[in-house]
């Protein structure tokens, strides 16, 4: 078979790989992109910044945060529940409100119903000594009706209108990245080791490599898996913590005794495209060609 007949344009179905080729070439379909090194967040910046930490803190979970970023984050979701709980409050006392009226409103109407009945009762009997019975009207406006219709052009004074119940607000604060409960006691303060280039006269946020392994002075990036130390908040590389510290639980600066829930990875640079350091590749749709 010949090239032209593989591509032969005059037939009468638009076969699959014509219409595959077709959509690479106009641009059309879904396609896939390595994310960048400059769309990937840095190891030691914070979560919800994206800047450089200068104060940083570490959840249990190994997510890192600037300490007044995630300190006002806290603060204004604390003011927040503050209000909802005000709001909430304010709902209840109105329900509670309504609740009382409708039963007054209740009573009233059985004592109405009960004197309406008595007079009733009055009137036949004077109709029956030969007097004339008052005409009652027709009208659904007359015997004070008007005041119990509701104003039926404003939406939440309709008959089947409903007052939207607000829950009770959740008094805990949630970390932004896992959703989990965040408490600022549990937040570990970490501890950089910098590297000491006497010929590197450049600032520390212009700096390329800034900082290292306290104990093997490997130089510390995204493409470098690490461990923060519980007890003294330093950042080791996981190859260090693979080949010194399981060997004997110690550690290696000061000696103490450590468990497997001293160790916490940190988790690294990521977007919302991709995961750390992983499947770094971005999924973007686009119109789809038909046949």
């Amino acid at each position: 078979m010949t090239r032209h007949a593989r591509n032969c344009t005059a037939g009468a179905v638009y076969t699959y790989h014509e219409k595959k080729k077709d959509a690479a070439a106009s641009g059309y379909g879904t396609y896939s992109q390595r994310v960048g090194k400059d769309s990937v967040k840095g190891f030691d910046c914070c979560n919800l910044t994206l800047q450089p930490c200068r104060n940083p803190v570490i959840t249990k979970e190994g997510y890192l945060f600037d300490k007044e970023a995630i300190l006002q984050y806290i603060i204004s979701k604390k003011n927040e529940y503050s209000r909802q709980l005000k709001e909430y409050e304010r709902q209840k006392r109105k329900g509670e409100d309504e609740i009382a009226e409708l039963e007054a409103a209740v009573k009233k109407s059985q004592l109405k119903k009960f004197f309406d009945g008595e007079k009733n009762i009055a009137s036949t009997s004077v109709k029956s000594n030969g007097g004339e019975a008052s005409q009652k009207s027709v009208s659904n406006m007359a015997a004070g009706k008007n005041k119990e219709l509701p104003s039926f052009w404003v939406p939440s004074q309709l008959p089947d209108a409903k007052l939207t119940k607000m829950n009770k607000p959740e008094s805990k604060v949630l970390c932004p990245i896992t959703g989990k409960t965040l408490k600022m006691k549990d937040l570990i303060e970490v501890k950089w080791t910098l590297v000491n280039d006497p010929d590197d006269k450049k600032s520390l946020i212009a700096k390329e490599n800034r900082y290292m392994c306290p104990v093997t002075h490997d130089i510390l990036s995204n493409s470098v898996a690490c461990v923060v130390l519980k007890s003294t908040g330093d950042v080791i590389t996981s190859e260090c913590c693979e080949k010194l510290i399981k060997k004997d639980w110690k550690h290696p600066l000061t000696g103490e005794q450590l468990t497997e829930d001293d160790l916490i990875p940190l988790n690294r640079g990521g977007t919302g495209f991709a995961a750390t350091n992983e499947g770094l590749e971005g999924r973007t749709s686009r119109p789809v060609i038909q046949a």
